[in-house]
């Protein structure tokens, strides 16, 4: 598997971090020039390798980790993202409801992403608290993932846990999936809800 995280503000930042605390190499990009950001992501850790937007597409398993008014933009790289897997980190505070068509913001994402595969997650957690270890006082802290297709949930809670965090599924991306998104300028019941799971 190879991973690529799209978007490189804080919460890009966090997510690299967790890849080089667990020692595995992602890809990060914007739709910058990959010089102008390769020294912070090369000072996160050897594996974080700053690359060009259309060459970290490639990658099998993708953190979208852009404004929500961006992911359209992003999603154009491709024609078709048959195979991959896209975790939905945006956020769709703001975002008047009716301009989603009432539908929760993770279903109009995997709209623009044609034959990906989506997964909500690592969102509800602020950027601070994302980039800490996510091992506390003997516990993993949570994680939490929502998809309408369980093997892709299911992939992405084996790399939660193998960056330190503590997967739990929520369900479909129109049920449990409400639960971390926002609705116009209303927060789901779980957004920064920092929790800690004990084995």
């Amino acid at each position: 598997m190879t991973y690529a995280i799209i978007g490189f503000g804080q919460i890009g930042q966090a997510l690299a971090r967790a890849f080089a605390r667990s020692g595995i190499d992602v890809s990060v990009a914007t739709t910058r020039d990959p010089e102008s950001f390769a020294a912070d992501a090369a000072a996160i850790g050897p594996g974080i390798i700053a690359q060009k937007l259309a060459d970290a597409v490639r990658a099998d398993i993708l953190f979208l980790a852009v404004r929500f008014e961006s992911h359209p933009d992003v999603a154009k790289v491709l024609a078709d993202w048959k195979g991959k897997i896209i975790i939905d980190v945006t956020n769709a505070y703001g975002i008047p409801p009716e301009q989603l068509g009432d539908q929760p913001s993770s279903c109009v994402v995997a709209q623009a992403f044609t034959g990906g595969k989506l997964v909500k997650g690592f969102n509800h957690l602020g950027a601070g608290v994302l980039g800490q270890d996510p091992a506390v006082q003997g516990g993993r802290r949570v994680v939490f993932l929502a998809s309408d297709d369980e093997d892709a949930a299911d992939k992405v809670g084996v790399l939660a846990e193998t960056l330190g965090f503590s997967p739990v599924k929520l369900g479909g991306l129109s049920q449990g999936g409400l639960l971390v998104q926002a609705r116009g300028k209303h927060w789901g019941q779980l957004i920064f809800k920092d929790m800690v799971r004990f084995d």
